[in-house]
């Protein structure tokens, strides 16, 4: 337990951050997973617009400060490769 106000404020701070951090998280697995579906599904549509959202909900991360701009930028292409890579086999 904290012995100071400020060290308790903290505590506090940390909490709320750890929480809102796994929620982001959680949210970039289940996007980039999205993709991943739609590709091995076979469906260039479905996978299209799950990489549209990717890119947006990726640099949305960016603006909050859960991500960097390079890791978001970098996650997008090699989802966008996927991606592509499904209309090329076709």
């Amino acid at each position: 337990m904290a012995n100071h106000k400020s060290a308790a404020k903290r505590a506090r701070q940390t909490e709320k951050r750890t929480e809102r951090n796994r929620f982001y998280r959680t949210r970039l697995k289940n996007i980039s997973r999205s993709v991943r579906e739609a590709v091995v599904s076979g469906d260039a549509n479905a996978a299209n617009e799950a990489l549209k959202v990717a890119n947006k909900s990726f640099h949305s991360f960016v603006s909050k400060g859960f991500l960097k701009k390079e890791t978001a930028s970098r996650r997008v292409s090699r989802l966008a490769k996927l991606v592509n890579s499904l209309s090329v086999a076709a």
